[in-house]
């Protein structure tokens, strides 16, 4: 007679073992409850999955993929949405031993053909609809793959590869009766491999076994109050580690709901439809939320400015006061007021009940955190790497410092080594790259700490500050050491400036390649008096001027050394599709630098011919 599964919110990671177990337990646990949410474009509403509805999918999939010949250990790769079928596929294939490889919708199909290739793939599940143009190019070099399933098929039918079948995902119903065996598994089983973003050459496959992740998941549901009943909206990929962690497997030991959002273009309408309590996001997103409020206040004029000031001022003297770092004040008698004019607005658009905002991935700039904080979103920012499963440090409600990354999550060890580097050992720590021991090695010493890579400070409360990449760090030719991240996220306040890339290695002072937002840039050209659509106006000595007063602006808290004294303006954006980009929308340096190499030499020949 089999044990009674625990249940996940109670369990322990050395009762539940495997992200699997989790799964059958929190099944077990919880069969009538619903599960996930999506939108269905036929009824247009949102259709809900309960528990043992998924568990019976997941049970249809592993049979199929028994069908297949496919054995523990073999890779198996799926280029999805965020979706039931991408949680459905993940679970079948990890309660089989299989390796999920997840790739990136949107990554360019010769870096997914390299990672199907590089991890030797052996079936490839696409959403199909949109990408059957794409397949011959993602799939026909990768010789070890044996199958392709579609979810859904194109509007001309299925396409045929020259090398591999295609199926459409009614390939589930021939596997109908086809017995699924047992697959024991334990803890240290190797259960995904995922590749990095790839910002300073191909992308490296991280070795995570069902330990690192579950022991991650379960060591971060420790570090806030989630509530009785959690709901989640999911929108950042779910090839994206930090919300597959904590915006999958997080989910499933709360017991929490999952929806998944339609796509970002529609995330404010999703927003006010589900109400989530719960957000895991990457900066840019609050970066947006950002750029459209301060986009509202220039229409509104003077008066509203003031009082969105205002509001964000005596919200954050209010969230000072509560962290215990500051005393009262008789301005908090406004507070009621301008919860109600100003703060609430805003909180609304983001579903009204939210606990927790998670702000992951890249630096959440302080301005921008104020901001949501002062008007009281419950934000926090932390810190952590593929290879780390991937949290290291968060803020807590009670001990929040926007500023830095936050605490190590109990049972994390931090420390600062050489170089000011942050280092990192625990449960949480990757096996090592596939297929790279000399990568490996790099970044694994013999006593087990990952070298971040990161350079990081702490305080005396033990709340970590990551001041950059050490790669990236620009040292002048005076000896001064620029940190460009902080900076280039100041300059990017400005909604007239889209993206921007600091450059100065080994010259006489920094100057910055940036691209201009389309539409600010038409009422920035017609303040100036010029055309927007001329593109000799970009190298105008008065619109370069005006575009060096407007950065200027922007910097002046930083030292005498790290101003910016030259500047490149462009109209293109920097995408996935042209390299310049990673499928996480960082910015490649090193092929930005290659791409605008003419461009960075003009900037400094005046200071050479002098």
């Amino acid at each position: 007679m089999t044990a009674a599964l625990p249940d996940p919110k109670t369990a322990h990671p050395d009762t539940l073992l495997t992200l699997c177990g989790l799964f059958r337990a929190r099944v077990a646990a919880t069969p009538d409850q619903v599960a996930y949410r999506q939108f269905d474009e036929a009824t247009d509403c949102w259709a809900a999955y309960t528990w043992a509805q998924i568990a019976t999918e997941v049970a249809r999939w592993q049979a199929a993929l028994v069908k297949e010949g496919l054995v523990p250990g073999d890779r198996v790769a799926l280029m999805l949405k965020n979706c039931v079928e991408w949680v459905i596929f993940d679970q079948a294939a990890l309660g089989l031993g299989l390796v999920t490889v997840p790739l990136y919708l949107d990554d360019r199909p010769d870096n997914a053909a390299y990672i199907l290739n590089h991890a030797e793939a052996r079936l490839l599940v696409v959403e199909g609809k949109f990408q059957h143009k794409n397949l011959a190019e993602i799939a026909g070099p990768v010789a070890s793959l044996k199958r392709i399933v579609c979810l859904a098929a194109p509007e001309n039918g299925i396409v045929e590869s020259s090398l591999h079948p295609v199926v459409a995902v009614d390939w589930l119903a021939d596997a109908a009766h086809t017995p699924v065996p047992e697959s024991p598994l334990d803890a240290d089983q190797l259960a995904s491999i995922v590749y990095t973003s790839g910002t300073t050459g191909r992308p490296k496959g991280v070795m995570l076994t069902h330990a690192n992740i579950l022991w991650n998941a379960y060591m971060a549901s420790q570090c806030a109050d989630f509530g009785a009943h959690p709901v989640f909206l999911s929108f950042l990929p779910l090839s994206h580690t930090l919300e597959r962690t904590a915006g999958y497997y997080l989910p499933m030991l709360l017991a929490a709901e999952v929806a998944f959002a339609r796509s970002i273009a529609q995330l404010a309408k999703d927003l006010e439809d589900i109400r989530p309590t719960a957000l895991i996001s990457v900066p840019r997103i609050y970066e947006r939320v950002y750029g459209r409020i301060q986009d509202g206040l220039e229409k509104k004029g003077p008066l509203a400015r003031m009082l969105f000031d205002r509001a964000v001022r005596v919200g954050w003297r209010r969230f000072e006061r509560a962290q215990g770092r500051a005393g009262w004040h008789p301005e908090l008698l406004l507070w009621p007021l301008l919860d109600k004019l100003v703060a609430r607005t805003v909180i609304n658009k983001l579903g009204g009940r939210l606990t927790v905002a998670v702000s992951g991935g890249a630096a959440l700039t302080p301005d921008i955190a104020r901001v949501f904080i002062g008007l009281g979103v419950p934000l926090y920012q932390g810190y952590g790497l593929t290879e780390t499963s991937p949290v290291v440090c968060v803020n807590r409600p009670e001990s929040n410092v926007p500023a830095s990354i936050g605490l190590p999550l109990p049972g994390v060890e931090v420390k600062i080594g050489d170089n000011d580097e942050l280092l990192t050992r625990s449960r949480c720590v990757m096996r090592g790259y596939w297929k790279d021991e000399a990568a490996t090695h790099a970044i694994l010493d013999a006593d087990g700490w990952l070298h971040s890579g990161d350079k990081a400070s702490v305080d005396a409360r033990g709340h970590y500050a990551i001041i950059g990449r050490i790669k990236d760090i620009i040292v002048l030719s005076n000896g001064e050491k620029v940190p460009p991240t902080e900076m280039e996220s100041a300059i990017l306040l400005d909604p007239l400036f889209e993206q921007v890339m600091l450059v100065g290695e080994g010259k006489p002072y920094l100057a910055a390649l940036t691209v201009l937002n389309a539409e600010h840039w038409q009422a920035f050209a017609a303040s100036l008096g010029v055309d927007p659509n001329e593109p000799a106006v970009l190298t105008d000595p008065r619109v370069l001027k005006a575009l060096m007063r407007r950065v200027a602006g922007h910097l002046k808290h930083f030292p005498g050394y790290a101003q910016i004294r030259r500047l490149h303006p462009d109209l293109t954006p920097w995408t996935v599709d042209n390299g310049l980009l990673t499928p996480t929308l960082k910015i490649k340096r090193s092929l930005i630098f290659e791409r605008y190499r003419v461009a960075i030499e003009a900037m400094y020949a005046d200071f050479a011919r002098n």
